[in-house]
């Protein structure tokens, strides 16, 4: 299957078969413009990392613009099987499409298994097939596939492998989604998707045709309350996984459930009228939560993180 070139994304991609260089220098280039809450990577990123971090961003942007930027659910379907079809010829040792060029050596050198990355794939199809979530369960089950294994993975390109850590980060990961999904409830909406859960709104005395109308009142500020109460309860269940890696991998780790607490924040600073707008974080509440790491960082213990490292990592130091 052809790649479709009317994305964004497919705007500089290589030809198939391109050179591992300009791969890299592809991945590079799509991680640095996109449109995220927050930077792929910071200054403070090991620089041995921040190429294999762009390669497995760029895997999944791209599995992510095809279930999202591609109108039609049928077609989406069929690339999303494409991708997958790429993603297994890359494993077997024969990557084509350039993304793949770049990730093989990422593969290879963290000895990534590839189960993860077919797992996001599982949360886009499903995308195309389910718009409505009738309880907080179910939500949190899509969450388990489309943000959950992206954790995994950084904790492989950091070393670690152990199901302490990748428990925290599936804490971390899910609450990321679900502050995403309440940050663009208007936006999801335009897509005919609704992740907000049935019994949520139920519970607050809205009903669907409420959200698909985009009634704000008394109700939705009470609902969004409590969501955005609930996931902050799980950034917090997470953010022990910031002292449990060293600590030149520390600032990024805890940046991610920093930028994520900064998007519940920025809900309620627009009173929680996400129906009419989508609230964004400055670049002054970028800064601010830099620096609230900067400082989480000077104060962790030095030797937090060393154990349990894969020998792996150690070797790629």
């Amino acid at each position: 299957m052809q790649a479709p070139i009317e994305l964004e994304i497919a705007r500089k991609l290589p030809p198939a078969g391109s050179a591992p260089a300009v791969a890299a220098q592809y991945t590079r280039w799509l991680a640095r413009h996109h449109y995220e809450n927050f930077n792929v990577v910071s200054w403070f990123l090991p620089r041995r990392l921040r190429q294999h971090f762009y390669n497995v961003y760029a895997y999944c942007r791209w599995a992510d613009d095809l279930g999202d930027e591609v109108p039609d659910p049928a077609r989406a379907l069929a690339l999303l099987d494409w991708w997958e079809e790429e993603l297994r010829r890359c494993y077997a040792g024969r990557p084509a499409h350039a993304v793949f060029v770049a990730l093989a050596d990422t593969v290879r050198q963290f000895q990534i298994p590839i189960e993860p990355f077919a797992d996001l794939l599982i949360a886009f199809r499903q995308d195309q097939v389910v718009h409505r979530y009738a309880a907080w369960a179910d939500v949190l089950g899509y969450c388990r596939n489309s943000a959950n294994p992206v954790g995994r993975l950084v904790l492989y390109l950091c070393g670690y492998r152990d199901p302490e850590r990748q428990q925290l980060s599936d804490y971390t990961c899910t609450a990321l989604q679900l502050a995403n999904f309440w940050q663009d409830v208007a936006r999801d909406l335009q897509r005919g998707r609704i992740y907000i859960p049935l019994d949520a709104l139920a519970k607050h005395g809205l009903s669907e045709a409420d959200i698909l109308e985009q009634r704000f009142d008394a109700r939705y500020v009470a609902l969004m309350k409590d969501l955005v109460a609930r996931t902050r309860e799980i950034f917090a269940a997470g953010l022990p996984l910031a002292l449990r890696v060293t600590p030149e991998l520390r600032v990024d780790i805890e940046l991610f459930s920093r930028g994520g607490l900064g998007v519940l924040e920025a809900i309620e600073a627009i009173g929680y009228n996400t129906l009419a707008r989508r609230p964004v974080l400055r670049r002054w509440t970028q800064l601010r939560l830099l620096g609230r790491a900067l400082v989480s960082r000077m104060f962790a213990p030095l030797g937090a993180g060393k154990e349990d490292r894969a020998p792996l990592a150690r070797g790629n130091a």
